[in-house]
């Protein structure tokens, strides 16, 4: 089995292409809504303030241990749900979905999105999400005191009383972050179900498949050049006869049938012996009857009066 017949072992054909479509635009909508909420808690809206309030009731560690540990001299350990990381990464996976997105419908248009080229990017999506969904909900061991070996508070409880109302809309919206996060996990996770259904199709079934359309389309190329051949084969026309062009006419031809006009007008009038350059001025002719060869060149006014004559 070759190369060719492996390439052409690999189904190319969606088995549901409706529901990709479909799965479009649920995506559209969850990337429009995690550009913004990670695009808002960029740099640091909201993430300090929850783990001081978090810090405040018990619930995690002290984001001032940080001060304490650069005063000591000590290794700075920042625990991850609290680290700046976690808001850039947040922002940079969502900006990279969203233009995968884009070229996801382009090249559906263009027939070109495979479910093998499917497979490796949505695999690679769910892997950046998982990561992401990882880190928002990491735990918090920094402080023996204050232990969360958990989720971080803002996910685990409820964003009312007894948190400060000033936070409580940055608790809902770190909330609303990560439960977008998981919604477009789980949506990857799908687009990757139907990518590799869609490649277990059987391999002789993409091969039948894949030499019918070849036939097909060759025998449409076929039918396309078979009237461009008959066309070809049938003589020209031939110029002068029925149905074909007139006789060509050049300017060539046109000059030589004007000066065969000429010379035969210029015979007649020598016979009838009124050949010269003037209108109206008749030709002098010698004893003989002939016309002196100076009278072809040039006479101008002047008249022959005899071969010993003076000419005036």
């Amino acid at each position: 089995m070759g190369i060719k017949d492996c390439y052409a072992a690999i189904p190319r054909e969606w088995k549901f292409p409706k529901v990709i479509l479909y799965l479009f635009g649920i995506e559209l909508v969850f990337e429009i809504a995690a550009l913004a909420l990670f695009g808002i808690a960029e740099p640091d809206l909201y993430r300090t303030s929850l783990w001081q309030e978090g810090s405040d009731h018990g619930w995690n560690s002290n984001p001032n241990s940080i001060i304490y540990a650069y005063a000591n001299y000590r290794p700075v350990h920042t625990p991850l749900p609290w680290s700046q990381f976690v808001t850039h990464y947040n922002v940079i996976i969502s900006v990279v979905a969203l233009f995968l997105l884009l070229c996801k419908g382009i090249m559906y248009i263009c027939n070109i999105f495979r479910p093998l080229l499917s497979t490796l990017i949505h695999a690679a999506l769910v892997v950046l999400f998982a990561v992401s969904i990882h880190a928002q909900s990491a735990s918090d061991m920094s402080d023996p005191e204050h232990p969360q070996p958990g989720a971080p508070w803002y996910i685990t409880r409820s964003c009312g009383a007894p948190v400060k109302p000033r936070l409580q809309g940055y608790c809902k919206q770190a909330k609303a972050s990560f439960a977008i996060a998981i919604l477009l996990c789980a949506l990857f996770s799908v687009y990757l179900v139907l990518s590799i259904w869609s490649l277990l199709a059987p391999a002789g079934a993409a091969i039948r498949h894949r030499k019918l359309s070849t036939a097909s389309s060759s025998d449409a190329e076929a039918q396309a050049q078979r009237p461009w051949e008959m066309t070809q084969v049938l003589p020209p026309p031939t110029p002068g006869t029925t149905g074909g062009l007139k006789s060509p006419m050049t300017p060539r031809t046109t000059a030589f049938n004007t000066l065969s006009g000429k010379m035969g007008g210029a015979k007649g009038k020598k016979k009838m012996g009124i050949l010269g350059k003037g209108k109206g001025k008749e030709v002098v002719r010698g004893p003989d009857g002939k016309v002196p060869l100076r009278h072809h060149i040039s006479m101008g006014d002047q008249v022959y009066e005899g071969p010993s004559g003076n000419s005036t």
